[in-house]
């Protein structure tokens, strides 16, 4: 059963395809070759409403079986006999759409914060996902 939550915008910015909602803001690293639809392996930002930043690897139940079959013919992974991620989350559908719909029923209940990875307060981050640059001038010394 989907979770009901308000998408409010979404945006390509590059390098990041961003989903806005009533909770969240979601932005997807998604490769020059893929689109929002259909990606099914991408790196996800998630910034909830507390200002809290999250991340995580979403990988389809698909992606990971081509990536194991592949590996079975170069040996990575014992011949492709396991997958292991740090921080990933699987997903049966592909694309942005049903990815957020997934992230909003986690924050809904409560398996968000076992799942994404927290990252450290923005302030402290000079590679922001929301195309936030550090100003790079130097402190007037006040």
């Amino acid at each position: 059963m989907p979770t009901e939550h308000a998408v409010t915008g979404k945006v390509w910015d590059s390098p990041w395809y961003r989903v806005r909602t009533d909770r969240f803001e979601a932005s997807f690293l998604i490769g020059e070759d893929e689109e929002p639809d259909t990606v099914c392996d991408v790196d996800v930002f998630v910034r909830l409403a507390d200002g809290s930043r999250w991340c995580a690897t979403v990988f389809t139940v698909a992606a990971v079986q081509r990536l194991m079959e592949l590996w079975s013919h170069t040996g990575e992974a014992m011949g492709g006999r396991y997958f292991w991620c740090s921080d990933e989350l699987i997903v049966r559908d592909p694309g942005v759409d049903s990815m957020t719909e997934v992230i909003a029923g986690l924050i809904d209940c409560g398996d968000f914060s076992h799942i994404f990875q927290r990252l450290e307060d923005e302030e402290d981050d000079d590679e922001e996902p929301d195309g936030e640059e550090p100003d790079g001038e130097e402190p007037d010394g006040d």
